[in-house]
């Protein structure tokens, strides 16, 4: 597992080659697909690794899907089993750009658009967001919220438990991000 992580993140650090990095390996990503009135689904992980150049805008993340977090014990145990199949699709990745992403502009809270490919179980789509970036005390802060579908990624949801869950998943990233 550590050795796909290492892998994935030589290929982004290759892929951005080697100006103005800033990276985290302790980012936070948090999933919620609950539906009210429902019993809570919803997660978190704080081992996401996220690399943006400040030289291009180019911004990548990495999830290693069994490291989410959950209350319930057995949900994480079917969310990694039955529905992520992470011993199939172990990790999850963002690869895109920020839009007239300008550094020399860090010193004040700016919000871009984000866009680039999703990876999720195995299934690539577009995404497009907002994403909110500050430097503050030598590091950059990033966040973003977007929504995904669990069928745009062919994620089974059995039938029995279906009303249970969200069909739009609310997704939130939150990193600070180094010099490297």
């Amino acid at each position: 597992m550590k050795n796909s992580f290492l892998v994935c993140l030589c290929l982004v650090l290759t892929q951005f080659g080697w100006s103005q990095k800033y990276l985290s390996r302790t980012a936070e990503l948090k999933f919620d697909a609950s539906v009210p009135n429902m019993v809570e689904i919803a997660a978190k992980n704080n081992a996401v690794s996220a690399i943006l150049d400040a030289s291009t805008g180019k911004f990548a993340v990495n999830v290693l899907i069994n490291q989410f977090s959950f209350k319930i014990p057995l949900m994480e145990e079917h969310f990694n089993e039955n529905y992520m199949e992470t011993s199939k699709f172990p990790n999850a990745k963002f690869s895109g750009q920020i839009a007239h992403f300008d550094a020399s502009k860090l010193a004040s809270k700016g919000t871009y658009e984000l866009e680039g490919d999703l990876t999720i179980h195995g299934e690539t789509k577009k995404v497009k967001t907002k994403m909110t970036v500050v430097m503050a005390g030598g590091k950059i802060n990033a966040n973003c919220n977007f929504v995904v579908r669990a069928q745009d990624y062919k994620i089974e949801i059995p039938s029995l438990v279906k009303e249970k869950f969200a069909e739009n998943i609310k997704i939130s990233f939150s990193g600070d991000l180094q010099n490297k």
